[in-house]
C-alpha cells in the first residue's frame, strides 16, 4: 500500500484532472455539440481532451426499444471492438445498448474522428473524458482508439487515456477482463465522489428505476448543486436511493459469495429469481471522501464491493438526507477535486490481503494511514473481509500461474519425444498421422502415452480458465500462445487418428462437428487473437479430420463435396508454402495422398497440390 500525490501516482498531472473534470462538465451545457476539445499546457506536445456531453432522458439511458434487456445491456460489435471477448471462452463483452449507440453516431456523425486523427498526426496525448452519463462515451472512445492503435500494430505511446467523473457502470466482467489482458487497465481513470448516487445507478434494474429517472435525469444537467437539488421531487428521491442500494446489496453480496468460495447452492437458486446488473468496474477507481483524502484502486473486484459498502447508511442517519447528498455529491466534482488534489493525500490499496479489520493502536504508520483511509470509506469489517476476499481471489490466480508455468519443462520434453516420433515415422516412409492410426510398432504406444499426458495438462489449463482462475492476462502471453500453437499442431493430428482409428465417428459424429476437445479450440484462438486472424483461420493441426471425412465419403460412394475439396486443397497449399505443414503430410501412404488419388483428373484441386504428393 502506498500514500502519495495522487495525479502523480496515476500518471496525469493534477492540472490535466481538473480541467479534464471542468471540460466534462461544461460539455453538458452545449448537449447540442456530442464534445467539447480543449487543449492543456503549452509547448510540445500540448494534450488534447475530448470532453463528452451526458444524457438527460430516460430513453437516452434505456434502449427504448422495447427489445431491450433488464438493465439495457446488449453484446458489444467484434468487428470494431475485436479485443472485447474472452479468448477461449469465446464470450463477447456486454456494453449498455443506449450509451454505445450513442458513441457509434457520434463516430459516424461528427467529426470526432478527424479531430483524433488531427491530434495522432501531430503526436499530441489524446485524453477522453466525461463526467455522468458522458462517462459510457468516453470509456468506449479510449476502447475504440486502443483497438485502432493495435490494428495498425503501433504501441500508443502518447495515451490515449480516459478520464471520467461520476460515471454510471456500463461494462460487464468480460469487458474488465478484456482490457486487463490487453494491459489498458491503467489507462481508465474514474473519480467517485464517495457520496455520489450515480456510479450505482444502473445495477438496479431500468424497469424499478424509470418512474424515478425520467424526473431525476434533466436535473442533472445543471451546473449549479442547489438549483438542480431544489427542482427534485426528495420522495422519489429517495425512493431511487432505496431501490439502488437494495439491488447494489443483492449484486454485491452474490459477487462476494463468488469471491469467498461458497458452494451454497442458493447462490444458483437466487439468480433464477432475482436479476443481478451485469455491470462491473474497469480500470483504476479513485474515491474521494470529501476530507481532502482520496483512495486508488485497481483491483476490479474490491472496488466493486467498494461501490456498495462505501455507500452504507451510517446508524441514525436520515434515509432522506443521505438520498439528497447522494445528488449533490455527483453535482459536486470539480470542487472536490480541487479539495483532493490540493491535499495531495491519496492511498492505494495494493496489498488487499493484508488489511486491518479494525483499528489497532498498536500498528504502524503505513498501517494507520491505511486504516484511517477505510475509515473514511466508512467500511465495516465485513467490508474489509469482501476486500481481503478480492485481494487473495488475485494472490490466488498468480500462484495458479506460477504452478501452471512449472509444468511448461514437462510440456517441453513431451512435445521433444512427439517430435522425435514423427521423425522416426518419417524414416519408415510414413507419415506420423497414419503411422499412429495403425498402431503397428511400439513406438505408436509410447508417443500414445505423450499425448494422454499433455491432454491432461492441458485440459487442466483450460478448466482452470474456465472457472476463472488464472490471470487475465494469461491468454495473451507470448510464451503461451508459442507453447501453445506448437501443442496443437504437434499433437491434434494425433487426437484426430486415434478418432477416427476407433470408429467414434459413426457414433459421435465428423470430429470437427463434435468430437474436438476444448484445449484445441481454446489454443487456436488464442493464436489468432494474438496475430489478429480471421476466427476459424488457422486449422493446420485439424485438416486431417477434413481429409478422414472426404475418404469416408469416397468409400461409402457419396458424391464429391466439390467446395470442401477444393478449399482444403487451397489451404494445404498455402500451410505448405508457409512450412506450418511438413512434408511428411504428403508422403506416398498417407490419408492425404489416398484422398488426392480419389479426385478427377480434370478437377481443381488435384492440380493445387499434385506437385507436393510424392510419387
Amino acid at each position: 500500500m502506498d500514500t502519495g500525490s495522487r495525479g502523480q501516482e496515476l500518471g496525469i498531472k493534477d492540472e490535466v484532472i481538473k480541467k479534464a473534470c471542468s471540460a466534462s462538465i461544461r460539455a453538458h451545457q452545449a448537449p447540442e455539440k456530442p464534445f467539447l476539445v480543449e487543449k492543456i499546457g503549452r509547448g510540445s506536445p500540448s494534450q488534447v481532451v475530448f470532453a463528452f456531453s451526458g444524457s438527460w432522458s430516460f430513453d437516452q439511458w434505456s434502449a427504448g426499444d422495447g427489445k431491450a434487456r433488464a438493465f439495457g445491456e446488449t453484446e458489444v460489435n467484434l468487428a470494431m471492438f475485436p479485443s472485447l471477448r474472452s479468448i477461449g471462452n469465446d464470450i463477447t463483452a456486454t456494453v449498455n445498448e443506449s450509451f454505445m449507440r450513442q458513441f457509434l453516431q457520434i463516430v459516424e456523425k461528427s467529426a470526432l474522428h478527424a479531430e483524433v486523427e488531427k491530434a495522432m498526426r501531430k503526436s499530441k496525448p489524446i485524453i477522453f473524458a466525461g463526467h455522468s452519463s458522458g462517462g459510457p462515451i468516453a470509456i468506449y472512445a479510449t476502447v475504440w482508439l486502443l483497438e485502432e492503435y493495435k490494428r495498425s500494430r503501433k504501441t500508443p505511446t502518447h495515451g490515449p487515456f480516459c478520464l471520467t467523473f461520476g460515471s454510471p457502470l456500463t461494462t460487464d466482467r468480460i469487458f474488465c477482463h478484456a482490457v486487463r489482458r490487453e494491459e489498458w487497465s491503467d489507462r481508465f481513470v474514474h473519480f467517485v465522489m464517495l457520496h455520489d448516487i450515480v456510479p450505482r445507478i444502473l445495477l438496479a434494474p431500468l424497469s424499478s428505476t424509470r418512474e424515478f429517472l425520467e424526473q431525476i435525469l434533466p436535473c442533472l444537467i445543471s451546473a449549479s448543486t442547489h438549483r438542480g437539488a431544489d427542482s427534485i421531487d426528495k420522495v422519489k428521491l429517495t425512493a431511487l436511493f432505496g431501490t439502488v442500494m437494495r439491488n447494489a446489496s443483492c449484486v454485491a453480496s452474490h459477487a462476494a459469495c463468488i469471491l469467498m468460495g461458497s458452494t451454497n447452492m442458493l447462490l444458483d437458486t437466487m439468480t433464477k429469481f432475482v436479476e443481478l446488473s451485469p455491470y462491473r468496474p474497469c480500470g483504476k477507481y479513485v474515491f474521494c471522501t470529501g476530507a481532502g483524502r482520496s483512495v486508488v484502486v485497481r483491483n476490479p473486484d474490491a472496488v466493486f464491493q467498494l461501490l456498495f459498502y462505501s455507500l452504507q447508511l451510517m446508524p441514525a442517519s436520515d434515509v432522506q438526507q443521505t438520498a439528497v447528498a447522494s445528488l449533490l455529491a455527483h453535482l459536486a466534482y470539480e470542487d472536490g477535486l480541487d479539495k483532493s488534489l490540493d491535499m495531495r493525500n491519496a492511498v492505494h490499496l495494493e496489498n488487499l490481503r493484508e488489511l486491518p479489520l479494525s483499528s489497532d493502536g498498536t500498528a504502524d504508520i503505513v498501517t494507520k494511514t491505511i486504516d484511517a483511509a477505510l475509515n473514511g470509506l466508512n467500511l465495516s469489517a465485513r467490508a474489509r473481509l469482501c476486500l481481503r476476499a478480492a485481494g487473495e481471489s488475485e494472490r490466488q490466480k498468480e500462484d495458479n500461474q506460477t504452478k501452471v508455468e512449472h509444468k511448461m519443462v514437462t510440456i517441453e520434453k513431451y512435445l521433444s519425444d512427439v517430435e522425435g516420433y514423427r521423425t522416426s515415422c518419417e524414416t519408415r516412409g510414413m507419415g506420423y498421422f497414419d503411422a499412429f492410426k495403425v498402431q503397428k510398432y511400439e513406438d505408436d504406444f509410447k508417443a500414445n502415452v505423450k499425448r494422454l499426458e499433455l491432454a491432461g495438462i492441458w485440459d487442466e489449463i483450460i478448466e482452470m480458465l474456465k472457472r476463472d482462475e488464472l490471470p487475465d492476462k494469461f491468454e495473451a502471453g507470448e510464451t503461451w500462445v508459442q507453447l501453445a500453437t506448437r501443442f496443437r499442431q504437434l499433437v491434434e493430428p494425433l487426437d484426430i487418428a486415434n478418432y477416427y482409428r476407433h470408429l467414434k465417428n459413426e457414433d459421435t459424429g465428423p470430429y470437427m462437428t463434435k468430437g474436438r476437445p476444448k484445449r484445441y479450440k481454446y489454443t487456436q484462438r488464442w493464436r489468432e487473437h494474438a496475430e489478429q486472424l480471421q476466427k476459424g483461420s488457422c486449422g493446420q493441426s485439424c485438416f486431417w479430420a477434413e481429409v478422414e471425412e472426404l475418404n469416408l465419403a469416397f468409400a461409402n460412394k457419396q458424391p464429391l463435396n466439390e467446395r470442401m475439396a477444393l478449399e482444403l486443397a487451397k489451404k494445404l497449399r498455402e500451410w505448405h508454402d508457409k512450412g506450418e505443414v511438413k512434408k511428411d503430410a504428403f508422403l506416398k501412404e498417407t490419408a492425404v495422398a489416398r484422398w488426392w488419388q480419389t479426385l478427377p483428373d480434370n478437377h481443381e484441386a488435384k492440380s493445387c497440390i499434385g506437385d507436393l504428393i510424392a510419387s
